[in-house]
């Protein structure tokens, strides 16, 4: 994260010179020293975030596919006269621990077109689905799938 500052303040300064840099250098040092005093952020969380940096990726590619399929579902209940769709609540519980990964999966959820998180207690979420078909699998889909992998590199 350090890094990341560095550059993007010698990004926001527009040029490039040995002041710059070290000025920069001594501002991301205080910026990183502070989220690691107060904010509980740390060099090991760094690294994980290095390490699950792939499956972030992999997250957000399967994350547009769902995207995809569910705006494709939701415009043939909206363009289809003849089919009636049967909203549903459903619940279910995840085995997920850490509240990262259930807020994760709870915005995904939202996010996907059709489907609503309408309350997450503890291991038990509550979901509303358009129709019963947008609400199938969604306990064991690819989200929760990738989220287990992330959460065992923490």
């Amino acid at each position: 994260m350090y890094i990341v500052f560095v550059l993007f303040w010698i990004l926001l300064n527009g040029r490039f010179d040995i002041e710059i840099l070290l000025f920069g250098l001594v501002i991301s040092g205080a910026v990183y020293a502070f989220l690691c005093r107060f904010l509980g952020y740390s060099f090991r969380k760094d690294l994980c975030l290095l390490k699950s940096s792939g499956l972030l990726f992999w997250y957000a590619l399967v994350l547009i596919k769902e995207i995809v399929e569910a705006n494709l579902k939701v415009l043939k209940f909206v363009y289809s006269p003849k089919y009636i769709p049967e909203p549903a609540i459903c619940y279910f519980r995840t085995d997920l621990r850490s509240g990262f990964a259930k807020v994760l999966l709870a915005n995904s959820i939202t996010l996907t077109p059709g489907t609503i998180t309408v309350s997450v207690h503890g291991d038990e979420f509550c979901v509303h689905a358009l129709d019963t078909s947008l609400a199938e699998g969604i306990e064991e889909g690819g989200f929760v799938h990738i989220l287990r992998k992330m959460e065992a590199l923490w």
